[in-house]
């Protein structure tokens, strides 16, 4: 007897299970129709072109010999010199400004903080996250700036976005500095509110601005820096809280790179140009750097404080700052206020450095009073090649090229900390003399990156 026939699975199909199918087949012919002038440019991120013109650059980089600056992986702490592949390096590339991530008492806190606490407050501080270290260090902020109140975000990237983008709205106009932090362009973009850039530190081109548009906007917001870290310039903040009381606006001063960096005793740009600091309405830091943890602040009136506590998507939707990192920041923050000197002995060898340097006729930029000193020189490839050969001099450095900076102000950017010593700034400033001789003349240079 010849095999039973198999059964066509189509004859058990109901009806109804025939015409369902019927729809489906269609459907997925209609998307198939519809999609197949898709290029796999929209849909695969690794055709994508801007994906393709990363890996253009880094090729680029690659075939001129020099060794990518980025993502190099550094061995132990941070501090005047790094470790990386087992070399030592004098090290300009860190925030750690008064030395305090490292320091004996610093680690000490954070480890008992997490023997008493944990690693992390497990929810968010409206929740169950709330610890007594937050509102330690909250309040020692408070008290250290001059304000009534203040309150920490895990980041500080977070801070500017989420604080900026809560408290402005579609009837507000926010006014920030051309050169102000991506963070804060961010914020800018979240708060639906119209945002106009100013010349930088240009106080008369925002008085302009304000006299224009003031009248339209229902609250108006100006947000500069204390320094600014591509520059190391600081801006005249008494000008500016001028200006916002005769307009009735709101201040916002971001002071990642100077807190604990300005002033004699390190209180900000506040102290630096002795204001009132409750003239200001908004004073943002960070906590990476001088307070040598990780994290963001917001500093002003108590009214102020309570509203982005209770409101404030970054703050209660996320989970509160670690233990660790809290403690930390508060251990950093009381050395701070014992030992000014670290702050004196900041200034000292910052304001050697740039003497230095300009003394060897190096382009120094903007840069004064701060830990941050740039030297422009002008191409990208210009500064690649010039990061590329103080490193094998034992110096690591950043390179900041284009589309970060304009294509002609491509430059190294060096990080001051009161622990570097005048035997490594004038050893650098002199190899970098050396090493600007020796670059190729404008003519002579590669396409540019």
């Amino acid at each position: 007897m010849g095999n039973p026939s198999v059964p066509d699975p189509k004859a058990q199909l109901s009806s109804q299970e025939k015409r369902e199918l019927l729809a489906q087949l269609l459907r997925q012919k209609a998307i198939a129709e519809s999609t197949a002038q898709i290029p796999v440019a929209a849909y695969q991120f690794d055709q994508s072109p801007e994906y393709q013109q990363l890996k253009q650059q880094q090729a680029q980089v690659e075939a001129l010999g020099i060794r990518n600056p980025y993502f190099t992986v550094h061995e132990g702490i941070a501090a005047d010199t790094s470790t990386v592949a087992g070399r030592d390096l004098i090290n300009y590339a860190t925030y750690n400004y008064l030395g305090l991530s490292g320091n004996a008492a610093v680690s000490e806190a954070a480890k008992e903080a997490i023997d008493r606490y944990g690693t992390s407050v497990s929810a968010s501080r409206p929740a169950s996250g709330e610890r007594p270290l937050h509102l330690e260090l909250e309040q020692g902020i408070a008290n250290f700036i001059g304000v009534e109140d203040a309150l920490v975000y895990v980041a500080g990237f977070t801070t500017n976005v989420t604080t900026i983008g809560h408290l402005f709205g579609r009837n507000d106009l926010i006014l920030y500095d051309i050169l102000s932090h991506n963070s804060v362009l961010q914020g800018c973009q979240l708060s639906g509110a119209k945002a106009i850039a100013f010349s930088h530190n240009d106080v008369a081109a925002l008085g302009k601005i304000l006299a224009d548009q003031r009248y339209r906007y229902q609250r108006v917001l100006i947000v500069i820096e204390g320094v600014y870290s591509a520059d190391g310039d600081i801006p005249n903040l008494p000008e500016f809280i001028a200006l916002k009381q005769d307009y009735k606006a709101y201040l916002m001063v971001d002071e990642a790179h100077s807190i604990g960096v300005l002033g004699n005793h390190g209180r900000g740009i506040g102290e630096h140009f002795g204001v009132d600091p409750q003239d200001v309405d908004l004073w943002m830091g960070t906590l990476s750097k001088s307070f040598a943890s990780c994290g963001g602040y917001i500093a002003g009136s108590h009214a102020l404080v309570e509203y982005l506590k209770c409101t404030s998507p970054g703050y209660i939707y996320s989970i509160g700052m670690s233990p660790p990192n809290a403690a930390s920041s508060l251990a950093a923050l009381k050395i701070l206020k014992a030992e000014p000197e670290r702050v004196t002995q900041l200034h000292q060898r910052s304001q050697l450095f740039l003497e230095l340097a300009r003394e060897k006729g190096l382009d120094t930029g903007m840069s004064q009073g701060s830990a941050v000193i740039p030297l422009i020189v002008g191409e990208s490839f210009h500064a690649l090649r010039l990061c590329h050969a103080l490193y094998h001099q034992g110096i690591n450095v950043q390179p900041m090229i284009y589309p970060v900076v304009p294509k002609n102000a491509a430059r190294l950017r060096f990080f001051m900390s009161c622990l570097h010593t005048e035997e490594q700034i004038r050893f650098t400033i002199d190899r970098i003399a050396a090493e600007v001789a020796k670059l190729p003349a404008p003519e002579a240079q590669p396409q540019r990156l």
